[in-house]
This record gives structure tokens, C-alpha cells and sequence, in this order.
């Protein structure tokens, strides 16, 4: 089966849209990390200037250190926040990416497979036992593909699962901290 110029054209155009909008979501996750990073950045001059001004009103070296849990236990909290926060950027757009290249990766499938459909029901008599063999392979090639795409999103989730726990148990600890202080 021959694809005609409306089809290619049509599949070009597709792609192209679909190029578009994995661009424009790569373009709204810079936006969303150009955000947070702008309110980080001024989030932490803002608290330079406060801090400078609590140590300039210290009045001996008993003040400074006392000073000192007060001054690191919201840094800590604040480091992690951000990297929360980052990590659910990158979380959030990389699925969004990953979601748009499984319908159309399930897309050129379906295409391929009605493409096999079709060549089996115009093949010569006596090719049956080849286009089986052909339908076989390709079915291990889709289902060992499924296999690898559930084993990423595993080991993602996974991921995401560790990454939680570490930052709820940093924050805890850097809470429990100051408290002792």
C-alpha cells in the first residue's frame, strides 16, 4: 500500500503539530522555573537584608551564636522547598512530554499495524507462514516495549516516593534541631 501525497502531507502536518506542542510545553516549564527561581532570588536577598541587620544588632558574641540557629534552620527549610518545588517542575512537564510521546508512539503503532494489516490481505498465497512471523515479532516488539515503559514509570514513582520521604525527613530533623536549640 502506497501512502498518497494528501496522506504524507497529512502525517507531516500532524507531526509538526505535535512538535509544536512538545515545544510549547518545554517553553511553559522555563517559564514556571524562571518564576521560581526570580521569587527564590528575591526571597533570599530579602532575608540577607534582614539577617544582616540581626547580626549588626548583636551586641556580643553570645548574641551571634544564639543567633545562629534562628538564621539556618529557615535556610534549610527554604533549600528544600525550592528543590521541591523544582522537582515537581521538572516532574510535572517531563510527564506531560512523556504522556505526548506514548499516544504517539500508540499512534504510529496503530499505523504500522493496520500498514501489516493490509500488506497480509493483498500477499500472495503461501506468504501466510511469513506474515505470521512477522505479526509474532512485532507483537514481542510491542509487548517488550509496554514492559520498558512500565519498568520507567516504576522506577519513577519510586523516585518521586524517595525524594518525599528524604525531604519530609530533612525538614523534620532540621525542625527538631532548632528546637533543641
Amino acid at each position: 500500500m502506497l501512502l498518497t501525497p494528501e496522506q504524507i502531507l497529512a502525517a507531516h502536518k500532524a507531526n509538526l503539530e505535535t512538535l509544536m506542542g512538545f515545544t510549547q510545553q518545554a517553553v511553559t516549564g522555563v517559564e514556571h522555573l524562571i518564576q521560581l527561581n526570580l521569587a527564590v532570588t528575591k526571597a533570599a536577598i530579602e532575608d540577607s537584608h534582614k539577617n544582616t541587620q540581626m547580626v549588626m544588632g548583636a551586641k556580643d558574641s553570645q548574641d551571634l551564636v544564639a543567633m545562629q540557629s534562628t538564621l539556618f534552620q529557615p535556610l534549610a527549610e527554604k533549600m528544600m522547598s525550592y528543590n521541591r518545588q523544582l522537582f515537581e517542575i521538572v516532574s510535572n512537564h517531563g510527564g506531560t512530554v512523556s504522556k505526548g510521546v506514548e499516544q504517539k508512539y500508540a499512534q504510529a503503532q496503530h499505523a504500522f499495524q493496520t500498514m501489516v494489516g493490509n500488506v497480509a490481505k493483498n500477499a500472495p498465497a503461501g506468504s501466510e507462514p511469513a506474515v505470521n512471523a512477522f505479526k509474532t515479532a512485532l507483537a514481542a516488539g510491542n509487548q517488550a516495549m509496554e514492559s520498558v515503559q512500565n519498568a520507567v514509570k516504576q522506577a519513577t514513582e519510586l523516585a518521586q516516593s524517595n525524594y518525599q520521604k528524604a525531604t519530609d525527613s530533612v525538614i523534620q530533623s532540621s525542625k527538631d534541631k532548632s528546637k533543641k536549640s
